[in-house]
């Protein structure tokens, strides 16, 4: 006891005076630094009970033995039955028996109505109930979206389920209201269905490669968005704008229909007069339609060009890289301010800048007007959710970019899809920026020499008429142009020296003037390794050399009249 006492004394002691006793005090409470320790689990009674062990033991065992693997087992073999389009892989299969060369629009539309995916939606008595109805509604004369072919697909499809549901997707591209709160809640849940279906119609088509149906699944996609029916108007996208006030915009014989941009393009009092009036819109729709298409994300390409990183001609074989310079400029904006030189440069990165090469870094390089070149903080900027108030989820536009070969009506590069941009479309008070955009994709140069030409879509998958076509040209140079090149940059002409040295104002014949070899320069030793001889002399025009020859022939006139006067001077 005594002994005890007495270390504890001695402990106090060193912690007053020892500063790393001291420390441990301070940080473990105790002198001798951090102490072990237990920690105790509560356990209810009859867990611990003696002779319920083999109870707790077969619980254990359900657990871990039973639910554990049924549950990792559900998940499993319930994701194979996906594709990573996140579609049933027999809704796939069905779509790509649906899939033909040339199908387009009201095609499409069928193709998406065979998934599997609208036999869980409509189990049992469901796919019966209300079909008649539906289909007159959808069938009836005045539906003039509705072509000959796709009212003939409708009438010929036998099972009830796919004939429900294709009959649901036209009544909702139509917006056809049909007076039943259960058939109208079936037709919204309808079109989020279709969307991931044309997901799986899209990966189809770009496996195919043919142009058309590549198209229109995108213009499918716009058109489920929008709730509008192919063909139609992109007008429709507007708020309350509706087939009779598309017609007192357009004309009854308008052969091809307005999109916003033209709309907005309008003078405002004609574009008034059009729109608003007796069975047509108020002023107060006018206006909430107007503000809606001002902030409709419409992509302006400024500039688009090919080039190779670091390099100043594109090679055969080469990783090419599509750079597209675009700006939103929203329909209805008239005062938009010009495009800066520098903004339309794409700068690359420095060679040792492996982190910006490789895509890792979070700055860009600008090029200023002086010259000078400046990083600035790239983010990734969201677009606003698409206006889509048919649509019943949200969703967030994408923008897709590929290359075609229309002669012979294939995809000439897969498309890149861009859903982030590296500037804001829009500032705080919801008015465009007008900031230019940055869209790259890369692929692999064709093998062959010469000149490619493309056609660049830039397509946007939420809003119709607002995609872009232009003609591109890829130019593939001769892979000596490119060393040329490379050698004209790395080797500078050799420094041939001073021809003559002047003495005594006498010129001094090349042979004996201290004249520096082309092999004497850096250069000169560079292209001698390179090559195993030295690099050519320019040859002299010959009106250097007469030149020369008048100044050697006035030296010695020069020489003459010297010695003459020295004579006349001794004499």
């Amino acid at each position: 006891m005594l002994n005890e006492r007495f270390v504890e004394l001695t402990k106090a002691y060193k912690a007053l005076t020892d500063e790393e006793v001291r420390n441990n005090y301070i940080q473990y409470g105790h002198p001798d630094g951090k102490q072990s320790f237990s920690i105790g689990i509560a356990l209810p009674q009859f867990i611990v009970t003696e002779g319920n062990g083999k109870y707790v033991l077969l619980v254990y065992g359900g657990l871990l033995g039973v639910l554990l693997p049924y549950i990792v087992g559900r998940w499993w073999y319930g994701s194979q039955r996906y594709t990573k389009e996140r579609v049933l892989v027999a809704s796939a299969g069905n779509i790509f028996r649906e899939y033909k060369d040339g199908i387009t629009g009201g095609g499409i539309v069928g193709a998406l109505s065979s998934g599997d995916e609208f036999k869980d939606m409509l189990k049992g008595s469901q796919a019966e109930a209300g079909l008649a109805k539906l289909e007159k509604m959808v069938l009836a004369d005045d539906s003039s979206f509705l072509s000959s072919a796709d009212r003939e697909k409708l009438k010929e499809l036998d099972d009830s389920t796919r004939r429900k549901a294709l009959a649901l997707l036209w009544a909702y591209l139509g917006r056809i209201d049909l007076n039943d709160a259960t058939l109208n809640g079936e037709k919204y849940e309808a079109a989020p269905i279709a969307l991931s279906l044309n997901e799986a119609f899209t990966a189809i088509s770009l496996a195919f490669g043919n142009l058309r149906p590549i198209l229109g699944s995108f213009q499918v996609s716009q058109n489920i968005i929008q709730a509008i029916a192919p063909g139609s108007s992109p007008l429709l996208q507007l708020p309350y704008f509706t087939d009779d006030i598309v017609k007192s915009v357009e004309g009854d014989d308008a052969k091809t229909h307005f999109n916003v941009q033209r709309f907005m393009s309008l003078p405002e009092d004609k574009r008034h007069s059009l729109t608003v009036g007796a069975g047509l819109l108020s002023e107060k729709q006018y206006a909430s339609a107007i503000s809606v298409a001002k902030q409709l994300p419409a992509l302006e390409v400024s500039k688009a060009f090919f080039k190779v990183m670091g390099e100043k001609v594109i090679t055969p074989s080469s990783l090419v890289q599509l750079v597209v310079k675009a700006r939103f400029v929203p329909p209805g904006y008239s005062n938009v301010p010009e495009v800066t030189p520098a903004d339309l440069e794409d700068v690359d990165p420095d060679e040792d800048d492996l982190d910006a090469l490789m895509g890792r870094k979070s700055t860009k390089t600008k090029k200023l007007a002086n010259g000078e070149k400046v990083e600035s903080k790239v983010e990734a900027i969201q677009p606003p959710l698409a206006h889509a108030p048919y649509l019943a989820r949200d969703h967030s536009p994408r923008w897709h970019i590929f290359l075609a070969d229309p002669k012979q009506g294939k995809m000439a590069v897969p498309p890149f899809t861009f859903t982030t941009f590296d500037k804001p479309l829009f500032d705080e008070a919801g008015k465009p920026t007008f900031n230019v955009q940055t869209l790259k994709m890369q692929f692999q140069a064709p093998p062959q020499v010469g000149d490619f030409t493309f056609v660049m879509h830039l397509l946007c998958d939420s809003y119709l008429g607002l995609d872009t076509k232009m003609e591109v040209t890829l130019h593939i140079d001769d892979p000596a142009k490119a060393a040329a090149l490379e050698e004209e940059d790395d080797i500078s002409e050799p420094d041939e020296g001073m021809a003559c040295f002047l003495l005594d104002s006498k010129p001094l014949s090349r042979d004996h003037a201290n004249i520096p070899s082309t092999t004497d320069s850096i250069a000169g030793q560079m292209q001698a390794l390179k090559t195993g001889q030295p690099p050519k002399k320019k040859a002299k025009k010959p009106e250097d050399d007469s030149s020369e020859d008048e100044s050697d022939t006035d030296g010695d006139a020069g020489d003459t009249s010297d010695t003459n006067t020295e004579t006349d001077v001794d004499d």
